[in-house]
């Protein structure tokens, strides 16, 4: 899941540099929830192309590009810069 969320973003906006981090170990015991697996992720993205948009536009823009993804990710923490 981490390279298709890399793949899709890098193929899709502008980015100077990203990191996808899979967070999903964090939330063991949360519903059941073991900790395995890839369900909670962390996007931090260097762009210019959404920093000089509004950030409800350019999270916008974000979770459209993931569409598909987002129907699997439990949780995506996004910071922009």
């Amino acid at each position: 899941m981490k390279a298709k969320i890399t793949n899709k973003l890098q193929d899709n906006i502008k980015i100077e540099e990203l990191e996808v981090i899979n967070e999903s170990h964090m939330h063991a015991g949360h519903n059941g929830f073991d900790g395995s697996g890839e369900s909670h992720f962390r996007l931090k993205i260097k762009s210019a192309e959404l920093a000089n948009i509004a950030k409800v536009k350019a999270h916008q823009k974000i979770y459209k590009t993931l569409a598909d993804e987002m129907q699997i990710i439990h949780a995506l923490a996004i910071e922009i810069n």
